[in-house]
């Protein structure tokens, strides 16, 4: 019997199979420098712990986005191993706050399959959930990816396709710390949650070009193994004829660039649903702009939260689209991610 994992094939896959993921992972300063090298995140909560303190925390949390990747990351070697895209996300929270010194870890279980009309190929859908040391939940999320068959001859029964919630609740209870104070000579921003109203477009007007050098070490700090992200030899031949960019580094650079806009909203409460339009590549620049779906008040009278939907773009600033779909409903082919999110954002009453 072969020691060597090759990866789990479409047919290997069960409905309500559970599986653990190996490698947790311990959180250290060094991932954080590394995912502002490879991102330009700016938001200040991340970057500060004089900032954090002020804010009403011990010290500074992770950013969001690194923790989902670092724990996001265990679960390729059994989900996506085989990949050929990963496609998209629903029904995504982010419960507990995450440190320097965490460890992170993953479950996963199968929730649907469906074959491709191909046969050459299978979407498979799970529900995976990242834990942190103590057991606590850092991230509970769906995602649905497409994978190889191991046999192009045998036929699935399986069709079994879960539905979506089109948002994530909003819980009374949000784990954050009372915020006592924003100083926006430090975060940047001058806006808060009143500043906001449904409907507003934000451009945000700077572009990130991202080399083969930066989203191969990205993805190697994350431990994201798929093959079509690191195997240019394989690539070659395949009718992308290059290496795929994994869709996490996307949403990523889209964060970063919302910061221009969005700078005192630095953290992610849900991803509501998200979609990885058409692939990027190396050498491809990056743009975005936001839209404000909705203004949600809370019962907390520090923060309130807004529902926003950034749409990624590559090689096209932001300013020369006006809707990511054409007149049939297809995505425009240069439109990379659309996401829908919402995030926490401060009241006034906490400016500095």
């Amino acid at each position: 019997m072969s020691k060597i994992n090759v990866g789990n094939f479409f047919e290997d896959f069960s409905i309500s199979q559970k599986i653990i993921h190996p490698l947790p992972r311990t959180i250290s300063e060094g991932d954080v420098s590394l995912y502002i090298a490879f991102t330009g995140s700016r938001f200040a909560l991340h970057s500060s712990d004089v900032v954090a303190k002020e804010m009403g925390y011990s010290k500074k949390p992770i950013d969001d986005t690194l923790m989902f990747h670092l724990t996001f990351g265990k679960s390729v070697q059994d989900i996506s191993l085989n990949a050929i895209a990963n496609l998209g996300y629903a029904e995504m929270s982010f419960p507990t706050p995450v440190y320097v010194g965490d460890t992170v870890s993953m479950t996963s279980t199968v929730i649907g399959l469906k074959e491709n009309s191909s046969g050459k190929s299978g979407v498979v859908y799970v529900h995976s959930v990242g834990y942190n040391q103590n057991n606590e939940e850092v991230l509970n999320f769906k995602r649905w990816v497409m994978v190889h068959k191991k046999d192009k001859e045998t036929k699935s029964a399986i069709n079994e396709v879960p539905s979506f919630a089109k948002t994530t609740p909003i819980l009374d209870t949000i784990n954050l710390p009372q915020i006592k104070c924003v100083n926006t000579d430090y975060t940047g921003g001058k806006y808060f949650f009143e500043d906001y109203e449904a409907g507003e477009r934000l451009n945000h007007p700077e572009g990130i070009t991202v080399d083969n050098s930066d989203h191969t070490l990205a993805t190697k700090l994350y431990q994201n193994n798929a093959k079509v992200h690191f195997n240019d030899h394989m690539m070659k031949s395949s009718p992308m004829g290059q290496r795929l960019m994994y869709g996490g580094i996307v949403i990523s650079m889209a964060r970063a660039l919302s910061f221009n806009g969005l700078q005192n909203a630095q953290w992610i409460y849900a991803i509501n649903s998200g979609a990885h339009a058409n692939p990027t590549y190396a050498g491809d620049t990056i743009y975005a702009y936001t839209e404000v779906i909705e203004t949600i008040d809370h019962k907390r009278e520090d923060i309130g939260l807004l529902r926003l939907r950034t749409i990624a773009i590559k090689n096209q600033k932001s300013d020369e689209i006006t809707n990511p779909k054409d007149e049939n409903g297809k995505y425009l082919k240069n439109v990379v991610l659309d996401l829908d999110y919402t995030v926490v954002i401060p009241k006034r009453k906490t400016a500095k």
